[in-house]
């Protein structure tokens, strides 16, 4: 027990370094995340179509989000490692590979959604019991998307140069920008969506304008102060000098980073696809997902915060070539996050029922979104547990591993098994949830053994 109490429970030193690099990342993501959700309460207050269409656009939008994390998440390992080991030149050429590879994604990104964006939209309106309805969530969803399309460069450059900084232990200023972004946000979304202080009354369209200047301003705030202090920031020194990357180092990223770029992509695909079998079952559905997700996405900040700790000081640690301490400080942030996510499951199941009072939609969608958030808290604890175990053996190069833990499990698990639930069965829309999300316990019991076997510990910039 004593010995199991040491590997699972840190020191004070321990907690400290957490907290330090943790917090900041909570606040920002916690901020992000309400006003989130005080944005989705307004655009709910328009109507149930506005609000569905939007949250088919952001589902769109989320997986280019997501392929942008998965493209910078390789780079950003070795941009761990060599700021563990005091390499700023290592760091700045891991920036320069994210910006490049980002820039491709945006190009590619654009021709998708500038073609094709109201086919991908009708993938999710299958609904043919009131096509009224069905053609007025296409509008709007449509009008959403092509305005946020303007805020994908500075969302692009900002997620650049937030993990950057994340990775060289800078995590106040990637909080602050967010802040003023989403302050920026918010009373935008006030002024634009219902047309106060003699603005006009935009509805979904004004939502997504106040996000994209709430995005450029995000943008501001990093480049001003990193570039106005460089003192502060060595590792961005010369940064834009030139796009050169050594060869040898531009091969060893691609080849461990591509897999995460492809999970990231194949993981938010199938996410979006999921939804796509979800909205099968109908408008309501889709609403009550969309109300569902946004709260969940709140609560969820905390174990998604801990992901990105545990890949920065693991990263550090095998960069500096400790394993002990990086296989130590594993399992102690895995089991940190467990019991926060505890007593954070407990309180969303609270919470659950009260939060889709303040949508302007019907009992039925409120109830479908209360029993969504209560299900999703309910396995809190395994999603904590699964993502530390991600992170870990990401930290230690194993991108393949990864891969296959993650985005291969979405399509060759998950979506199956929601697919045979929706078209073979009768079962309610809630129990298939359920089910869907119990899935990850096997990534748990995976992830488990993986991080145990110590195949993970890997020191790739020695």
């Amino acid at each position: 027990m004593q010995n199991l109490r040491s590997v699972l429970v840190g020191d004070r030193a321990f907690y400290k370094a957490v907290l330090s690099i943790v917090t900041p990342i909570i606040v920002q993501n916690a901020i992000t995340n309400f006003v989130s959700l005080l944005d989705n309460v307004m655009v709910g207050q328009v109507g149930t179509v506005q609000m569905s269409g939007v949250a088919i656009a952001n589902t769109l939008l989320f997986v280019y989000t997501l392929c942008i994390f998965g493209a910078i998440s390789g780079a950003g390992i070795f941009g761990a490692q060599f700021a563990g080991a005091g390499d700023h030149e290592g760091v700045r050429a891991s920036f320069r590979y994210k910006i490049l590879v980002s820039a491709l994604l945006l190009v590619l990104a654009l021709v998708v959604f500038i073609w094709l964006g109201e086919p991908l939209i009708r993938l999710y309106l299958t609904d043919p019991s009131d096509p009224q309805a069905t053609q007025a969530t296409l509008q709007h969803g449509l009008a959403y998307l092509r305005i946020m399309l303007w805020g994908l460069l500075p969302l692009t450059l900002s997620t650049c140069y937030a993990g950057t900084l994340r990775e060289t232990g800078e995590t106040i200023l990637p909080m602050v920008a967010s802040i003023a972004a989403v302050l920026t946000n918010l009373c935008g979304n006030y002024v634009l969506i219902f047309g106060h202080f003699g603005f006009p009354a935009l509805g979904v369209e004004g939502a997504a304008i106040a996000t994209v200047i709430s995005r450029y301003v995000e943008l501001a705030v990093i480049l001003l102060t990193v570039h106005r202090h460089p003192d502060r920031f060595p590792a961005f020194c010369g940064a834009w000098r030139t796009m050169k990357i050594p060869r040898r180092l531009f091969v060893d990223i691609t080849l461990k980073g591509m897999p995460l770029l492809v999970n990231e992509c194949f993981w938010s695909t199938g996410q979006a696809f999921l939804a796509q079998l979800y909205s099968v079952r109908g408008l309501l559905v889709v609403a009550g997902f969309n109300i569902s997700n946004t709260v969940v996405n709140l609560f969820s900040t905390v174990y998604l915060s801990m992901g990105n700790a545990a890949a920065i000081l693991v990263g550090q640690a095998l960069g500096a070539d400790e394993p002990a301490r990086a296989k130590k400080t594993a399992w102690q942030i895995i089991a940190l996050n467990v019991e926060a996510c505890v007593a954070l499951g407990v309180i969303t199941v609270l919470v659950a029922p009260l939060i889709p009072r303040f949508y302007n939609t019907t009992d039925e969608v409120r109830a479908l979104a209360s029993t969504f958030i209560r299900t999703n808290a309910c396995f809190m604890p395994v999603f904590a547990f699964a993502h530390c175990t991600y992170f870990v053996l990401r930290s230690g190069g194993k991108t393949l591993v990864t891969f296959l833990f993650d985005s291969a499990f979405s399509w060759v698990v998950c979506v199956p098994v929601a697919a045979a639930l929706i078209y073979l069965t009768a079962l309610p829309m809630q129990t298939i949830y359920a089910l869907v999300l119990s899935l990850d316990i096997i990534k748990c019991l995976l992830g488990y053994a993986f991080v145990k076997k110590g195949v993970w510990i890997h020191n790739i910039v020695k």
